[in-house]
């Protein structure tokens, strides 16, 4: 069955990728938890992203599109990757996202990804 695990960090956590003296504790615990999935095959799709301020969110409204630059919600943490894994059930893809390293700062999102639409 296939999970999606949705990262999300804080603000602060999310801005020591690009600061010297803690990218490398950031990276290597990414790294770190990346190289076991691989290692146990489970990763089926994954990327981080870019920061939020680089959002742009689209809506509907009476009709015609309204189109914002950045996140559409102010909150405490933010989006910063994901990945579709495949595992056998629930549980295993919950002890999985217990290692990410957003769960230590922000929260990692388990969710079933649908199966394909028949044709």
């Amino acid at each position: 069955m296939q999970y999606m695990l949705i990262m999300t960090e804080t603000e602060a956590e999310f801005a020591s990728r690009d600061q010297p003296e803690k990218a490398g504790a950031y990276w290597g615990g990414w790294t770190s938890f990346i190289g076991a999935m691989r290692q146990a095959g489970i990763i089926v799709n994954g990327d981080g992203l870019q920061p939020p301020h680089t959002a742009t969110t689209v809506r509907i409204r009476d009709g015609r599109p309204v189109v914002q630059d950045g996140p559409f919600a102010d909150s405490k943490e933010q989006l910063g990757g994901y990945f579709i894994i495949d595992v056998p059930d629930l549980d295993t893809a919950l002890a999985w996202a217990a290692r990410s390293p957003s769960a230590l700062c922000g929260s990692v999102e388990v969710r079933p990804v649908l199966p394909p639409m028949p044709k």
